[in-house]
């Protein structure tokens, strides 16, 4: 999955890691020719006792250094620079991928895992690749280079190289073994950490209003205390491949010398060739310690490229159409026939054969108990999710046919949980219309019963807005959101239980502004407030995923006895009337 992940996004950097090849390669051969040039000035110029040639061979030693410092500073460069490359545009791939998911996907995946993916996975794929570059690249290189080299200096004791790579490769082997599933972990501990620290930041009011401080910060210390726990014993295995590698570095530094020794005191073979013999032994080793390094990388980054590539391979169960409709033969109107919706997995559907219409000019309200399935219903407008049986409609074309952006400009949606991005007023506002002037904005924010606070605040459509509009209140976000909505001008506006925050007064005033402002749009209500909707031209009631009355509301009270229950439990007889 990680060379698949690696591959996919490295080809537009051919040239870049072509150059990073050839810079190590070169930088590698200079390295491995300088211990030859050593012995040859030990046995033809120290022990001979000849000046000009060290001053010689020892000149071209200097200039083959130089090189080498050139090349591998070259190397590192260009391979950090493709290393970030490679993190930016799988970022970007994790991202976009993201902005199609349904909010079924998005619900599977989970906000903290798609956060950890996005940031930590990819800088643990990014940081294998940089090493990949700067190190593991000349490894191979050396060690075949150094292998070479050394048979050169001397066949016999070149054997010993045998018996010292086999031992060191049994235990990393082992030792990466047991890294793996560790890793994995480590990972999914930290989706855990990310999960519970957002719940509390955001749920922060809760807890102080019901005094669970203490039980938080026993949740958050168990998560914490499990990511440790599986971070130690990862953290401890990889401790002990260092001391072994050095163990197995020192001892073969030490038989080297002893059958070098041996074989010198015989006379076959001269004290410079073990000298360079020790050389490259030492580079070889020291080229399994890089591959050693990044076998510990490895197991992590493996596990992290799965995770990534998850995300990259799961296809939204929203899917663009193939041939996309601009143009609508009958604007704002809304039409379900028969539509069914189910959660996958689910015994049954939240939605049963559900059929209304709301056409231009007509207010068309929804109501029923909680979970009968009003929210979910609005969702398959806009193509949060699609519908698993029917067919929605929307300017009487199926909305699995429309083209995205004709059918965003068509739409206007108030969700239940308004949310405001971090910036001014008047960039959230633009989110309908990005080229709405300011006095289309303040108009939108005087049907809304916005324009006096956003007036009132320190800058007015420039004042500040936190992330998610923690710095207004829940009516505030709700009256910003709507008027973000009536900004774009769309032909059928949905308000899912968008009035919920606000007062009966401003309720009254703002449904009246909107009946002027939407006069020639559809606009479908959600909500759970009778007075919010008892004067729609249409309310559709829902029990239980199905519509069970359709009418006005003094119709609906006459025969509908689900209506006139929702309708009794909020208002008295009289009221109602």
């Amino acid at each position: 999955m990680l060379v698949r992940l690696a591959r996919a996004h490295l080809r537009p950097h051919r040239r870049a890691i072509s150059l990073i090849v050839l810079l190590q390669l070169i930088q590698t051969l200079a390295t491995i020719s300088l211990p030859t040039l050593n012995a040859d000035i030990i046995d033809n110029g120290v022990v001979r006792g000849d000046t000009g040639y060290i001053l010689r061979v020892g000149g071209f030693m200097i200039a083959i250094a130089l090189v080498q410092v050139v090349c591998a500073t070259g190397a590192v460069y260009v391979g950090a620079r493709t290393a970030m490359r490679l993190g930016r545009d799988i970022r970007a791939a994790v991202f976009d991928r993201v902005q199609t998911f349904s909010a079924r996907e998005v619900a599977a995946f989970g906000a903290p895992s798609l956060i950890t993916r996005t940031t930590n996975d990819v800088q643990q794929v990014q940081m294998l690749v940089l090493m990949t570059f700067t190190m593991m690249v000349s490894a191979p290189i050396m060690c075949v280079g150094g292998v070479i080299m050394a048979l050169n200096q001397d066949v016999p004791l070149s054997g010993l190289l045998l018996v010292i790579v086999t031992i060191l490769g049994i235990f990393v082997s082992l030792i990466v073994r047991r890294l793996r599933p560790l890793f994995r972990s480590v990972q999914e501990r930290i989706d855990t950490v990310n999960r519970v620290l957002r719940e509390q930041i955001t749920g922060i009011r809760v807890i102080r209003a019901f005094v669970r401080d203490r039980h938080e910060q026993q949740r958050f210390a168990a998560a914490n205390t499990d990511l440790y726990d599986v971070s130690l014993r990862s953290g401890k295995l990889m401790s002990t491949m260092f001391p072994l590698v050095m163990m197995i570095v020192n001892l073969s530094s030490v038989a080297v010398v002893w059958f070098g020794g041996l074989r010198i005191d015989s006379g076959a073979m001269q004290i410079g060739a073990l000298t360079a013999f020790l050389s490259y032994l030492m580079y070889i080793l020291m080229s399994i310690m890089m591959a050693t390094f990044m076998t510990m990388m490895l197991p992590r980054a493996e596990v992290c490229a799965e995770r990534i590539q998850e995300v990259l391979d799961t296809d939204s169960s929203v899917v663009p159409p193939e041939r996309s409709v601009t143009t609508l033969s009958r604007p704002g109107e809304l039409e379900l026939r028969g539509v069914e919706f189910r959660f996958p997995g689910a015994e049954e559907p939240v939605l049963k054969d559900i059929s209304l219409r709301a056409r231009p000019g007509e207010t068309t309200a929804v109501i029923g108990s909680t979970g009968s399935g009003k929210s979910t219903l609005i969702g398959l407008v806009p193509r949060l999710f699609d519908a698993t049986g029917g067919t929605v409609l929307v300017g009487g074309e199926d909305v699995r046919t429309l083209d995205e952006a004709t059918l965003a400009r068509t739409i206007g949606l108030v969700p239940q949980r308004p949310y405001l991005f971090s910036g001014t007023v008047a960039s959230n506002l633009r989110h309908g219309d990005p080229d709405a002037t300011d006095e289309d904005l303040w108009r939108a924010l005087e049907t809304a019963q916005a324009k006096e606070f956003v007036a009132a605040m320190e800058g007015g459509l420039q004042a500040p807005v936190a992330q998610g509009g923690s710095n207004v209140s829940g009516g505030q976000r709700q009256r910003l959101a709507i008027a973000r909505a009536l900004v774009g001008k769309p032909d059928l506006y949905l308000f899912d239980d968008s009035f919920s925050a606000l007062d009966y007064a401003t309720d009254a005033a703002l449904r009246a502004a909107l009946a002027r402002e939407t006069g020639g749009a559809s606009v479908v209500i959600v909500a759970q407030r009778v007075a919010t909707i008892r004067g729609a031209d249409r309310i559709v009631v829902l029990d239980e995923g199905r519509v069970v009355g359709t009418g006005t509301h003094t119709e609906l009270m006459a025969d509908n006895a689900t209506y006139r229950e929702i309708v009794l439990s909020q208002l008295t007889e009289q009221e109602a009337a």
